[in-house]
């Protein structure tokens, strides 16, 4: 899954908060409506422009924020 064919991060849209390409959605409100429990229907339900790929690129995304990261610390 390559997220960025479905979600922008643009100083000019959505005050630059990380939102789908196609919809000016954040993708912030699908990750929210996945965590209290709404099926992806239900979300194709309330945002019909929003396509399932595109809620799987909002998961992806959050994937790759929270992947730990190593920094080497200079000794």
């Amino acid at each position: 899954m390559n997220w960025a064919e479905h979600i922008v991060v643009d100083p000019n849209v959505c005050h630059g908060k990380a939102c789908f390409s196609d919809a000016r959605i954040p993708d912030s409100v699908v990750l929210d409506n996945l965590a209290v429990g709404l099926t992806v229907e239900d979300i194709l339900g309330s945002y019909p422009s929003l396509s399932l790929e595109a809620i799987r690129a909002a998961v992806a995304y959050a994937a790759e924020l929270t992947r730990e990261r190593i920094v080497a610390l200079p000794s």
